[in-house]
């Protein structure tokens, strides 16, 4: 009986000793597995357009970057930049702080409707890129600015900013509809205190307005269908109930080219998708800006040139439904100066006052 539970034992353990060595052999082939990065060559990316408001006009440069950057834009700095028309006349733009942003002079090149434009770069690298002529088309007035307050049960309180216009008679007018909102804000830096529900803010060293803008809401018409009629309650944006202020709203009516029409709409199909099965497949979207040097290298953006005709409208949130979605308040420790910070100006934030802002 002995010898025989032994040889049972042995049995096992043996076994026991196979799987191991087996279980440490798959183990050892096994490579973890390690995704190719998908890389792309660096491609320059052109932001930036002329109206017939006057300037500065801005044109800003990058480049893509590796999936290994996240999709990180690079700056692309030290180019020259010129903007030219049909009639000779060109500007040559000033590369701003801390780079890859390019300005005319306040004084400088104003667009003419009718005119054509267009850029030349030429990189640091030796590279020249320009783009296609682009006619400047004349935009008719905003002719009314309004909003309508929404409310429902379950998506609560809200207002529609609406837009009408009149299409003129002759065919082929564009149009893009952009807005920006503007909020006086007397912090220029806040941290949030979770202990206490609060934001604890420095104030700014002077008047200062965050600026909020939507990059997806691409909002195009033509005349297509209704040349020379109305355009009614165009849809603009919806204002949202986080606070009983007034909400201050700037919006521009932009007449545009066929070309940055169907470019615009082309960005609008790929932003809108979601990944259905119907939904078109992933493209490059076509600009108007090409490589002279390397011909068939990828280039991004367009260069535009618009009219423009821009409206404010004031909504008032006083008599809303319900109770506003507000933010935690903001207690400024040091409200007189020093200390302070600087309202530095960008895409988010301006110390400009805006150019109908009463309050």
């Amino acid at each position: 009986m002995i010898k025989k539970n032994v040889a049972n034992y042995k049995i096992r353990l043996e076994s026991g000793i196979m799987l191991l060595l087996l279980v440490i052999g798959m183990t050892a082939c096994v490579t973890p597995y390690q995704p190719d990065t998908v890389s792309i060559a660096s491609s320059l990316v052109v932001e930036g357009q002329v109206s017939d408001q006057p300037g500065p006009y801005t044109i800003k440069l990058s480049r893509t970057a590796d999936y290994s950057y996240k999709s990180l834009n690079l700056l692309e700095t030290g180019a020259t930049v010129v903007i030219s028309d049909n009639r000779g006349n060109q500007e040559t733009l000033t590369e701003q702080l801390p780079g890859g942003t390019y300005q005319t002079r306040a004084a400088g090149m104003q667009g003419v409707a009718g005119r054509s434009y267009r850029i030349t770069i030429q990189t640091k690298a030796g590279k020249r890129y320009e783009s296609d002529p682009e006619v400047l088309p004349a935009v008719p007035p905003i002719q009314k600015l309004y909003y309508e307050s929404n409310y429902t049960t379950a998506g609560g309180q809200t207002w529609a900013v609406l837009l009408d216009t009149k299409d003129p008679d002759t065919l082929g007018n564009y149009y893009k509809w952009n807005w920006t909102h503007y909020e006086f804000t007397a912090a220029c830096q806040k941290t949030f205190l979770p202990a206490k529900n609060i934001y604890t803010g420095i104030s700014c060293c002077t008047d200062c307005w965050d600026i909020t803008r939507c990059y997806n809401c691409i909002s195009l018409s033509s005349d297509i269908n209704i040349n020379g009629k109305a355009i009614s309650r165009q849809p603009i944006s919806e204002v949202p109930f986080t606070s009983r202020d007034k909400y201050y709203i700037e919006v521009e009516q932009q007449g545009i080219s066929l070309g940055a029409y169907a470019f615009w709409k082309s960005v609008r199909q790929l932003t809108s998708n979601t990944g259905g099965l119907f939904d078109a497949a992933p493209s490059t979207v076509k600009g108007n800006i090409r490589c002279v040097t390397t011909p068939g290298e990828l280039v991004y953006g367009y260069f535009g040139a618009i009219g423009l005709s821009v409206g404010h409208l004031f909504v008032d949130r006083s008599a809303g439904q319900g109770n506003p979605q507000v933010d935690f308040p903001t207690e400024i420790p040091y409200p007189t100066k020093p200390p302070c910070i600087a309202c530095t100006n960008s895409l988010y934030r301006t110390s400009i006052k805006p150019q109908w802002w009463i309050y």
